[in-house]
């Protein structure tokens, strides 16, 4: 995010976060990011040349020389996966969620060693990091870059793509994304309103939700109806971070979308080049509604918390009925950081998602190994893990995978909090695109906030 916040602002919360609306890199500002100081991590320059009239000899017991990127036909899963054998690959993200961290070295990482003789080496860095990193290999003429494949989401994939930094069309390549995931889907052809195109593949989503304490709330508002019903009978006892903080964001649109209906909303996903004009003739009802919500919210919505972790404080210790984040918080229920009695819900009209994506480095220097790993991270049986270990909505288009694959998901057991997956998908809503959502968040600013 512009504000460079972790992906989940409380990882307890929002193991599956998705989105870090950090502001997106230019050519000119990534440059900066290089020559602003040293590049933790990035790969040294060529090695010193032999002295003249020598010539270095490998060892006789070296390994043979990895197959160059040129000479592999990515076409032929079989060459990949020949290619990928013995190959180390490494796996750069936001290392904030112990327990993605702990799946992806106890689940995935063994997996693809034992069927594929692939090591996947994970590399937890903050996004800016990641990439300052690697727009300093590029920059450099770095051939062969320290970094295989990548987290990346929103704005950070529309820049490193502009810049071509990022390898591809890809997808094509994967058995188990041509075989599992609907190609057409909006989710999938869009990242944050920015096409794909090929060069990412998503590997999971997430949904915003809301819960309370069924010991002290017996009915929950699932409309925006009964959600400003609600404010006022719990006047004072409800509010929502600052929007320009991303569940705050993401929260305002799920009420601007109740009221103007998700397929008038959804006409935000797909403005590549919004005015603020364009922007306020679909969100101006719902900004109205935001309005007269003021009047029953904490401090009157004189004031608004600066960020989710204020309000999941404030809801813990009992100032606020309501908190929202995306995904349920089983977590802090297991943890017992909120009783047993809390419950999520979502509203009828639909909540916002969005979806995590992984994309290869233009310079990765194990291109086969990064495609067998995204491969396996999108199979069924790794969805399936992901769903039962981390909660992550799944990628896969259900109507796709063999029934007896059905049944595993349908199957799974959920936490008190959490909501069967077919109910979340079929309230899910399309986030707005990167390009409207600082035009949205200044018009709740001059609507809403400062009204």
């Amino acid at each position: 995010m512009e504000n460079n916040k972790t992906e989940a602002t409380c990882p307890d919360q929002n193991r599956m976060m998705t989105r870090r609306r950090f502001v997106g890199l230019s050519g000119a500002s990534l440059a900066v990011l290089m020559f602003g100081g040293t590049l933790a991590g990035c790969a040294g320059g060529e090695e010193a040349p032999a002295e003249s009239g020598s010539k270095q000899e490998a060892p006789a017991d070296a390994p043979a020389a990895e197959p160059a990127a040129a000479d592999i036909d990515f076409a032929d899963w079989d060459a990949v996966l020949e290619a990928a054998k013995g190959q180390t690959v490494s796996w750069y993200g936001w290392g904030g969620d112990e327990a993605r961290n702990n799946w992806i070295n106890t689940v995935l990482a063994p997996a693809l060693k034992e069927k594929y003789d692939v090591t996947l080496e994970l590399v937890g860095m903050d996004i800016n990091d990641i990439l300052t990193q690697l727009s300093g290999e590029m920059q450099a003429g770095v051939e062969e870059g320290s970094i295989d494949f990548i987290w990346i989401n929103g704005e950070n994939f529309y820049s490193c793509k502009e810049n071509d930094y990022l390898w591809g069309p890809f997808t094509d390549y994967l058995p188990n994304f041509n075989d599992y995931i609907d190609p057409e889907s909006p989710e999938v052809l869009y990242d944050f309103g920015s096409p794909t195109e090929g060069y990412e593949c998503p590997y999971g989503k997430a949904q915003m939700q809301m819960w309370y304490d069924s010991k002290a709330i017996s009915d929950p508002p699932t409309t925006v109806e009964a959600f400003k019903t609600f404010c006022e009978q719990h006047k004072g006892q409800v509010t929502y971070p600052e929007p320009g903080d991303f569940v705050g964001t993401a929260f305002i649109s799920c009420l601007i979308a109740g009221v103007i209906g998700k397929d008038e909303f959804e006409k935000l996903s797909s403005m590549s080049e919004p005015t603020e004009e364009a922007v306020l003739e679909v969100v101006q009802p719902g900004l109205d509604y935001l309005r007269e919500l003021n009047p029953y919210l904490w401090k009157e919505g004189a004031t608004f918390p600066a960020d989710s972790s204020t309000v999941a404080t404030m809801y813990a210790d009992g100032e606020l009925v309501l908190n929202m984040g995306y995904g349920a918080p089983q977590d802090l229920v297991e943890t017992g950081q909120l009783p047993e009695s809390t419950r999520s819900f979502i509203f009828d009209s639909g909540t916002v998602g969005n979806s995590n994506f992984m994309a290869i480095a233009a310079n990765a220097p194990h291109k086969a190994a990064a495609l067998v790993a995204i491969n396996e991270v999108v199979s069924p049986e790794m969805q399936l893990s992901i769903y039962e270990n981390l909660s992550g909505i799944s990628v896969l288009d259900m109507e796709r995978l063999p029934e007896e694959d059905q049944q595993a998901f349908a199957d799974v057991p959920l936490g008190e909090t959490q909501i069967p997956l077919d109910e979340l998908l079929a309230h899910r809503v399309s986030e707005a695109s990167g390009p409207v959502i600082p035009i949205l968040e200044k018009l709740w600013l001059e609507q809403v906030a400062q009204a």
